[in-house]
Protein backbone atom coordinates (compact mmCIF):
# COMPACT_ATOMS: atom_id res chain seq x y z
CA UNK A 1 0.00 0.00 0.00
CA UNK A 2 1.16 3.50 -0.89
CA UNK A 3 1.55 6.47 1.72
CA UNK A 4 -1.33 8.33 -0.75
CA UNK A 5 -3.48 4.63 -0.20
CA UNK A 6 -3.21 4.99 3.55
CA UNK A 7 -3.82 8.52 4.06
CA UNK A 8 -7.17 8.21 1.37
CA UNK A 9 -7.79 4.82 3.83
CA UNK A 10 -7.68 7.19 7.23
CA UNK A 11 -9.97 10.21 5.44
CA UNK A 12 -12.41 6.74 4.99
CA UNK A 13 -12.61 5.53 7.98
CA UNK A 14 -12.95 9.18 9.43
CA UNK A 15 -15.69 9.56 6.98
CA UNK A 16 -17.57 6.60 8.69
CA UNK A 17 -16.87 7.50 12.53
CA UNK A 18 -14.00 3.93 12.66
CA UNK A 19 -12.23 6.25 15.10
CA UNK A 20 -9.59 2.82 16.03
CA UNK A 21 -8.74 2.37 12.37
CA UNK A 22 -8.00 6.28 12.12
CA UNK A 23 -5.56 5.60 15.18
CA UNK A 24 -3.81 2.37 13.81
CA UNK A 25 -2.45 4.84 11.45
CA UNK A 26 -0.73 6.64 13.84
CA UNK A 27 3.12 6.30 14.74
CA UNK A 28 3.15 5.99 18.45
CA UNK A 29 5.05 9.36 19.05
CA UNK A 30 2.92 11.31 16.30
CA UNK A 31 2.92 15.00 16.32
CA UNK A 32 -0.24 16.39 15.22
CA UNK A 33 -0.46 20.47 14.80
CA UNK A 34 -3.53 22.16 14.59
CA UNK A 35 -3.20 25.40 13.06
CA UNK A 36 -2.52 28.56 14.87
CA UNK A 37 -6.57 30.67 15.23
CA UNK A 38 -8.32 27.04 14.78
CA UNK A 39 -10.11 26.31 18.13
CA UNK A 40 -8.40 23.42 18.65
CA UNK A 41 -4.85 25.07 17.70
CA UNK A 42 -1.32 23.57 19.10
CA UNK A 43 0.53 20.08 18.75
CA UNK A 44 -0.75 16.65 19.86
CA UNK A 45 1.71 14.02 20.84
CA UNK A 46 0.69 10.46 20.42
CA UNK A 47 -2.51 8.69 19.55
CA UNK A 48 -4.39 9.22 23.09
CA UNK A 49 -3.31 13.29 22.55
CA UNK A 50 -5.12 12.97 19.42
CA UNK A 51 -8.17 11.59 20.25
CA UNK A 52 -8.71 13.56 23.54
CA UNK A 53 -7.15 16.92 22.12
CA UNK A 54 -8.81 16.73 18.59
CA UNK A 55 -11.55 13.58 17.56
CA UNK A 56 -13.10 13.69 20.79
CA UNK A 57 -14.16 17.17 20.95
CA UNK A 58 -14.81 16.93 16.89
CA UNK A 59 -17.21 14.52 17.90
CA UNK A 60 -19.24 15.92 20.70
CA UNK A 61 -18.42 19.70 19.94
CA UNK A 62 -19.97 19.39 15.84
CA UNK A 63 -23.06 18.26 14.64
CA UNK A 64 -22.08 16.26 11.01
CA UNK A 65 -18.27 17.50 10.83
CA UNK A 66 -16.62 16.08 8.23
CA UNK A 67 -13.26 16.50 6.12
CA UNK A 68 -13.72 15.62 2.61
CA UNK A 69 -10.44 15.51 0.70
CA UNK A 70 -10.31 16.32 -3.42
CA UNK A 71 -7.05 15.62 -3.82
CA UNK A 72 -4.57 13.45 -2.10
CA UNK A 73 -0.83 14.04 -3.92
CA UNK A 74 1.98 10.90 -2.78
CA UNK A 75 5.24 12.95 -2.70
CA UNK A 76 6.75 8.61 -3.06
CA UNK A 77 9.12 9.98 0.22
CA UNK A 78 6.50 9.43 2.85
CA UNK A 79 5.06 12.77 2.46
CA UNK A 80 1.58 13.67 1.28
CA UNK A 81 -0.45 16.58 0.22
CA UNK A 82 -4.15 16.70 0.77
CA UNK A 83 -6.66 19.16 0.02
CA UNK A 84 -10.07 19.55 0.57
CA UNK A 85 -13.32 21.12 2.77
CA UNK A 86 -14.20 20.96 6.35
CA UNK A 87 -17.94 21.61 7.30
CA UNK A 88 -20.34 21.02 10.04
CA UNK A 89 -22.35 22.88 12.98
CA UNK A 90 -20.61 23.82 15.70
CA UNK A 91 -22.91 23.13 18.50
CA UNK A 92 -22.06 26.26 20.69
CA UNK A 93 -23.30 28.90 18.56
CA UNK A 94 -25.44 26.77 16.12
CA UNK A 95 -23.75 27.92 13.05
CA UNK A 96 -22.03 25.57 10.29
CA UNK A 97 -19.09 26.56 7.88
CA UNK A 98 -17.89 24.77 5.17
CA UNK A 99 -14.28 26.01 4.33
CA UNK A 100 -11.22 24.26 2.58
CA UNK A 101 -8.54 22.92 4.04
CA UNK A 102 -4.74 22.02 2.97
CA UNK A 103 -3.53 18.55 5.26
CA UNK A 104 0.96 17.71 5.24
CA UNK A 105 1.30 14.33 6.29
CA UNK A 106 4.26 12.76 6.80
CA UNK A 107 4.77 8.89 7.16
CA UNK A 108 7.58 6.06 7.96
CA UNK A 109 7.33 2.67 7.69
CA UNK A 110 3.46 2.81 6.66
CA UNK A 111 2.91 4.92 9.96
CA UNK A 112 1.42 8.85 10.07
CA UNK A 113 4.30 10.25 12.22
CA UNK A 114 3.52 14.14 11.61
CA UNK A 115 0.33 16.17 10.34
CA UNK A 116 -0.11 20.06 9.82
CA UNK A 117 -3.33 21.80 9.05
CA UNK A 118 -3.64 24.97 7.40
CA UNK A 119 -7.11 26.37 6.89
CA UNK A 120 -8.39 29.90 6.62
CA UNK A 121 -8.95 30.01 10.63
CA UNK A 122 -10.70 33.77 9.96
CA UNK A 123 -13.38 32.66 7.99
CA UNK A 124 -14.03 29.55 10.36
CA UNK A 125 -13.90 31.62 13.36
CA UNK A 126 -16.33 34.69 11.00
CA UNK A 127 -18.96 31.60 9.93
CA UNK A 128 -18.90 30.28 13.32
CA UNK A 129 -19.75 33.32 15.16
CA UNK A 130 -17.11 33.00 17.38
Amino acid sequence: MTDGEIIKGLYDAFATGNVPAVLSAFHDSISWTEAEGFMYSGTYEGPNGVLSGVFMRLGTEWEGFSAIPNKIVDGGDGNVISTGTYSGKYLKTGKSMSVPFAHEWELRDGKIVKFNQHTDTLVIARDLGL
